[in-house]
């Protein structure tokens, strides 16, 4: 699945990302943010499990802010990850 989330409270706009119906994330691209931090996350996690991804990303804070790219990005996977599973279940 193919997706775009856009984010809030974060210097990115938006994360396109792709999750198979295996929950293997197989491609994250941020829109705006920090240049190499964005790259370096989005290579580390292709090929991981998406709820892997959650768990090791969910709550991650920058600086004074509540939330972070990569929270942002666990939010964004937890919502297709869901979608794939409703997709599923509905045939």
């Amino acid at each position: 699945m193919k997706a775009v989330y856009h984010t809030h409270g974060t210097c990115s706009q938006a994360i396109e990302l792709e999750v198979d119906d295996n929950h293997i994330v197989q491609h994250v691209n941020f829109v705006g943010g920090c240049s190499g931090n964005t790259q370096g996350i989005s290579m580390l996690v292709r090929g991981q499990k998406a709820e892997d991804v959650i768990n090791r990303l969910q709550g991650i804070r920058c600086g004074m802010k509540n939330t972070s790219c990569p929270d942002q990005l666990s939010i964004a996977l937890a919502e297709a990850v869901r979608r794939i599973d409703q997709n599923k279940a509905n045939g």
